[in-house]
């Protein structure tokens, strides 16, 4: 399934109104440790795909979004549950570790 970016314009449809859970990486192309958390989070978007989805807002683009969120720094990662964040944390993880979070909040 891969990886959906959202826009401002999106983040309603792809996010609030998803069937799914849905967990929302905030990022910039110039992000160190952004960079090192994608290609995890692009594998757990496969692995996981039909029970969450993972989206990727670029907050350089899209301020709107990160900034309603109160995202102050990046990567900041958030879980929407029926429209509603249940869960988030900032910073760049392992992968067992981001799966073993989302996990939790599922």
């Amino acid at each position: 399934m891969g990886t959906v970016a959202v826009t401002d314009d999106t983040f309603d449809t792809e996010v609030k109104n998803a069937d799914v859970p849905v967990v929302v990486d905030f990022w910039a192309a110039w992000c160190g440790p952004c960079k090192q958390i994608g290609p995890a989070l692009e594998e757990l978007s496969d692995e996981m795909a039909g029970r969450v989805k993972i989206a990727k807002v670029d907050v350089d683009s899209n301020p709107n979004t990160a900034a309603q969120l109160g995202v102050r720094g990046i990567p900041a990662l958030f879980i929407f549950k029926d429209g509603q964040v249940v869960s988030n944390r900032a910073g760049a993880a392992p992968k067992a570790q981001l799966q073993s979070w989302i996990e939790d909040a599922l």
